[in-house]
């Protein structure tokens, strides 16, 4: 029997329905009364950092090629009657997909009869066809793919940084892999992967909008073949806290130089959203642009308005990126240094974090007024082990004092690394 259940927000009184359905796959609805169109995706729990893994009857794990979610995702577009593009084509509705570090999704958008196209969706994803033929010819479009990303400025000056943070984890490789190991995949791998990770029990169905989740749910009865949760685990060599080296450079033909300034702090699994949304608070307040150091540096001509942070985080890895241009990015390393240094010495400033605090907390409330946002935040939280509306639930409850305590003890100078792609 299916498993039904309302999540509302305890802040803004939103909600949506999960559904733990008897096939085993989680299944969120947002229902939108109001709104023209509709957003899904169908998702599970595979990225490119899930090379090592083993079923609980299995003796040994197993260890893939780099880069076989990535090519998993390009095949499955292929049936063996046709191409599922042409499938949404002929409803009208846009299909895409992407393979991140830790999942993998299948989506679509349209604003007519999302029925059709939501049986489309969970068809194709559960019939994959792998043949010697169009593996092969699959190696050279990821090969080419491969090269491209090469040559781009804002991916190699990302995955430089990686590189000299990680020793071992798997985040420091290429998403797509090597032209080397994606030379290795055959279809007999690619069933290997598709049988372990697209297991429902494994995968998440989440769709926003315009639509009835009684019509959701009955087209889940009608499509979704049951499956048996085999116990799946995935590996991680152990990685060491310190970074691998604190500086790289490479030379591009680029018209302005660009940086990623990263610090390597500690994963974590309990509490995880908490530590996440205060570093999101805490990397807010260091690049604000009414800060001192900003506005500094900008009259300096240091930085311009590229200058940003992000927070970088999944399993087993967690770390906070500041990026932007810079023609001198040791003048940046040093006065993001010194501020950080002097933040931790001093304090936060009250009155600007509320601001910066309310200003995310903002962001958030208006995402659940977006369809392709709505049914966004409900995938990904499920698949990190959270609840749909915990991020707006959380953010309201954190204090200075947390945004603080992350940067004293986080942002250190010794698990600092400086990437640059400087013009030739």
């Amino acid at each position: 029997m299916s498993k039904k259940e309302i999540i509302t927000s305890k802040c803004t009184g939103d909600s949506c329905i999960h559904v733990k359905h008897k096939s085993g796959l989680d299944i969120y609805i947002r229902e939108m009364p109001g709104f023209s169109s509709v957003y899904a995706l169908f998702g599970t729990k595979y990225g490119s950092i899930n090379t090592t893994f083993k079923l609980a009857a299995d003796k040994d794990y197993t260890s893939v090629p780099n880069g076989i979610a990535h090519f998993l995702e390009h095949k499955l577009f292929e049936n063996e009657d046709c191409g599922v593009f042409e499938l949404f084509a002929a409803t009208g509705a846009q299909c895409n997909a992407y393979t991140s570090f830790d999942k993998t999704c299948y989506l679509f958008s349209c604003s007519g009869d999302y029925t059709e196209n939501l049986r489309i969706l969970l068809d194709f994803v559960q019939k994959p066809f792998f043949t010697k033929e169009n593996v092969d010819k699959e190696q050279g479009i990821i090969g080419q793919e491969i090269r491209m990303t090469n040559d781009n400025p804002e991916w190699r000056v990302l995955f430089n940084m990686l590189r000299c943070m990680y020793h071992e984890h798997p985040v420091k490789i290429d998403i797509a892999g090597t032209e080397e190991s994606i030379a290795q995949i055959d279809a007999d791998l690619l069933y290997k992967c598709y049988d372990t990770f697209y297991n429902l029990n494994n995968m998440t169905l989440s769709i926003a909008g315009n639509i009835s989740a009684d019509t959701v749910l009955a087209i889940c009865d009608e499509m979704l073949r049951p499956c048996e949760d085999k116990g799946l685990e995935t590996f991680f060599p152990d990685e060491p806290h310190h970074i691998v080296q604190p500086e790289i450079r490479e030379k591009q033909a680029v018209g302005a130089s660009i940086f990623n300034l990263g610090f390597k702090c500690i994963p974590e699994a309990e509490k995880f959203l908490k530590k996440e949304m205060s570093a999101s608070l805490a990397v807010s307040y260091l690049t604000d642009a009414s800060s001192d150091m900003y506005n500094k540096l900008l009259s300096e001509g240091i930085i311009n308005g590229s200058f940003g942070g992000e927070v970088f985080a999944g399993e087993g890895f967690f770390s906070v990126i500041l990026s932007g241009e810079s023609e001198n990015p040791d003048a940046v390393r040093d006065a993001v240094t010194a501020e950080i240094k002097r933040i931790s010495d001093e304090g936060i400033n009250e009155k600007t974090f509320n601001r910066i605090k309310k200003s995310a907390y903002g962001d958030l409330v208006r995402q659940l007024c977006s369809v392709t946002s709505s049914a966004t935040v409900m995938i990904n939280t499920n698949m990190s082990g959270c609840k749909p509306f915990d991020v707006v639930d959380i953010v309201s409850e954190l204090k200075a004092e947390d945004a603080l305590s992350f940067i004293k003890n986080e942002l250190l100078p010794d698990k600092m690394v400086l990437s640059v792609i400087e013009k030739i």
